[in-house]
């Protein structure tokens, strides 16, 4: 049984998938910033209301922040997985396909760091600017939020 594809599944499937979590954390970022922007708090008369309104997609960042590194763990463990079996086949594997194979690991982890450490600091960057959005919120409307 070959296990050739598991160079496509990590280069393609895993970084590909990555990149698109990262275009996706992005877009969540651009579009909450701009729902934050036009955002008028004097039409709004609860507190709840408004956090259900500011909170909303920032799931979606977290959870691309909290899973890419294991996806890029994933994509690691597979390219070494590649590598051993090439070892395997051929004793005699001269030492470049070796670090091919395990740049291709280390490329898989360092796309999930990139990713997850780019949707932590966006979906820290709006957490920070619901939280003032809130207590702007509350200082005009004199109220604490329950």
């Amino acid at each position: 049984m070959s296990m050739e594809w598991l160079g496509a599944a990590v280069e393609y499937g895993i970084i590909g998938l990555l990149a698109l979590l990262n275009v996706v954390a992005v877009a969540v970022f651009f579009e909450r910033a701009a729902f934050y922007r036009k955002l008028d708090l004097s039409e709004l008369r609860d507190i709840k209301e408004l956090e259900l309104l500011l909170t909303r997609r920032l799931t979606i960042v977290a959870s691309i922040a909290s899973n890419a590194p294991y996806l890029g763990l994933l994509g690691t463990v597979m390219g070494i997985m590649l590598t051993f079996y090439q070892m395997g086949l051929d004793a005699a594997m001269d030492t470049g396909q070796i670090m091919t194979g395990l740049a291709l690991a280390l490329k898989a982890t360092a796309a999930g760091l990139l990713v997850a450490l780019i949707a932590v600091v966006l979906y820290n960057a709006l957490l920070r600017k619901a939280k003032v959005i809130s207590l702007e919120w509350e200082i005009e409307n004199g109220r604490k939020a329950l």
